[in-house]
């Protein structure tokens, strides 16, 4: 019939034959004195993670990847994706570091992005989220949106304070659970990475515990890399 609607639009699809998504994303400071090393250490690791979870079955079957950036401004460089169908973005360090901006654009990203859980549907389940920054915060406006994350508490997120001048204070502002990363390394940056991606397996193979609010248990970090208490 004419003008009939359809039942389902297609980025909707059915609940039946819908599969519960991990949201995954990587908020990452690309200003500029993350140039030369840094920058090519972190466009590595997140190439790293893309491989290690493609072997894993659990985490293609429910982690989606998402790769943000904030410098002068903030960037999605690549929206919510299955891991099967993700490609790893070219990242270019410059400019200051307006991390307000980066945690506005995060948020905005979980409203657009994130399926909620109503009476038709099981939504995706609780994101998680890793962030990495190594300086300080040139805005003024950052409180603002680190406040929101505190109080709404819609993700599970690790701040990740890479070198001597990240500033763990700002930080522990958005997340309770912040990692000191000392060496900037490439191997260390790869060693972080896996413990990424330990993270993100050990998530998919539990999800079912840690949905809709629950928090997560990292695996233990590898050598150089603590936990602020």
């Amino acid at each position: 019939m004419p003008g009939r609607p359809h039942l389902f639009h297609p980025l909707h699809p059915s609940p039946a034959v819908s599969t519960r998504r991990l949201p995954v994303y990587i908020l990452a400071d690309v200003s500029g004195s993350m140039q030369g090393t840094p920058i090519e250490s972190v466009k590595s690791g997140i190439r790293q993670l893309h491989r290690d979870l493609l072997g894993d079955p659990q985490a293609i079957e429910s982690a989606y990847l998402s790769v943000l950036t904030f410098s002068n401004s903030a960037q999605q460089l690549v929206p919510l994706t299955e891991v099967a169908m993700f490609n790893p973005p070219d990242l270019v360090a410059s400019g200051s570091t307006n991390f307000g901006d980066g945690l506005r654009l995060l948020l905005e990203s979980f409203d657009r992005e994130i399926m909620r859980t109503t009476a038709e549907q099981k939504g995706d389940w609780r994101p998680l989220v890793f962030i990495l920054s190594d300086g300080a915060p040139t805005d003024v406006d950052w409180p603002v949106y680190a406040q929101q994350l505190r109080e709404r508490r819609p993700a599970n997120i690790i701040a990740v304070a890479c070198g001597d001048q990240a500033d763990v204070e700002v930080l522990k502002q958005v997340t309770e659970i912040v990692i000191q990363m000392q060496d900037m390394s490439p191997d260390a940056f790869k060693a972080f990475f896996r413990f990424v991606s330990a993270s993100v397996k050990q998530t998919s193979a539990k999800v079912g515990a840690v949905a809709d609010g629950g928090s997560i248990t990292l695996p233990p970090p590898p050598p150089g890399i603590t936990i602020v208490p």
